[in-house]
């Protein structure tokens, strides 16, 4: 196990979905709190922190929320993953597209709010997925995903719209897991909880068996 690495003062992108490593992200910022985050994050290439939320929005509303600030409480998971930038314009004043690649997952030992908003925090790295093979008994995931795949590349989707990005690694159980927790229609909380899994085998074989009940993948 490689040793933990510990980032001080993170800031995070609470949000109403779950990123997982290697998947995609697409986000447009407007809110005050976020435009100069987002900035610094990109001039400097500095990651942020994706948190699933478990009270509040993803846009802040007027409440009466226990830090007396006049917003509604938020609140979110511990176990996120971290973003780095990859696409980033300002279409109008006040308004920032950007797409993110999701990179390794942390665990945050501390939080803060400050004044305007931004959530900051102090995390410990997790440990990226081990590579494992796809056994035979899964195949059928990797080789629906890989139909899912080339059904998008035949109709000539950019590649700047596409939901997954090279490389595809269909023999990888944390890969495809991760790529199918994205695409399914699942409640947040199962995805928070699929992410969080150490075990990519373990991941997978609980995915296939969604795939297997909805028909996906027989």
């Amino acid at each position: 196990m490689s040793e933990a690495i510990t980032l001080f003062s993170l800031p995070l992108f609470p949000l109403g979905t779950v990123l997982y490593p290697g998947g995609l992200l697409p986000l447009r910022i407007f809110e005050v709190r976020y435009l100069d985050m987002i900035g610094k994050c990109h001039k400097t290439g500095a990651p942020f922190g994706v948190v699933a939320l478990t009270q509040g929005s993803e846009v802040r509303k007027a409440g009466d929320g226990p830090s007396g600030d006049g917003f509604a409480s938020e609140a979110f998971h511990s176990v996120g993953t971290l973003a780095t930038i990859t696409s980033y314009s300002v279409p109008q004043p006040g308004l920032m597209v950007i797409r993110c690649s999701g990179a390794q997952r942390f665990e945050i030992s501390s939080h803060e709010k400050l004044k305007h908003g931004l959530w900051i925090a102090d995390v410990t790295r997790l440990d990226d997925d081990q590579v494992v093979q796809v056994p035979d008994d899964l195949r059928s995931a990797a080789n629906a995903l890989g139909k899912l795949i080339k059904s998008l590349q035949e109709r000539d989707i950019p590649a700047d719209q596409m939901p997954l990005e090279p490389p595809y690694r269909l023999d990888d159980c944390g890969w495809v897991a991760n790529r199918w927790c994205e695409l399914l229609p699942m409640p947040v909380e199962i995805k928070q909880r699929l992410m969080e899994l150490d075990n990519p085998l373990v991941r997978l074989e609980l995915v296939s068996d969604i795939l297997e009940k909805t028909g996906i993948a027989m």
